[in-house]
């Protein structure tokens, strides 16, 4: 079973909670930068030092889906992470990431949120 195909009784209750922690997650990493945001910046620093990758966020929304680059990065990404045991999730919900995420760089440029990396820090969950 992957989260993408989420079955049985409980699966809303885990799908919620998998929401939840991965907010937790992108909250306490993202002040202390351990957050990687774009295709172009995730591609560098998976190839200078994926030991200290721990999860990979492929991000889209629906439009996404038919962009063939995108799709081409992504499965380039997944294989990468796969070689390198990354923990990949995939995500549908762009806006609510870009919320969580605060998604605008200093001066008003929304950034790409298709991919996200978290790499290692020292998180304490309340």
């Amino acid at each position: 079973m992957t989260f993408e195909d989420p079955c049985g009784e409980n699966a809303t209750e885990r799908m919620d909670s998998v929401e939840q922690a991965l907010e937790e997650l992108l909250t306490a990493a993202l002040p202390q930068g351990c957050i990687t945001v774009g295709v172009y910046e995730a591609a560098k620093s998976l190839n200078v030092d994926p030991d200290n990758v721990v999860l990979c966020l492929l991000a889209t929304d629906e439009e996404d889906v038919k962009d063939v680059a995108l799709q081409i990065h992504f499965t380039l990404i997944q294989a990468f992470c796969c070689e390198n045991d990354i923990n990949i999730l995939r995500v549908n919900n762009m806006r609510r990431l870009a919320e969580i995420l605060e998604g605008v760089k200093p001066g008003g440029e929304s950034m790409d949120l298709h991919c996200v990396l978290v790499t290692v820090c020292v998180i304490s969950f309340s």
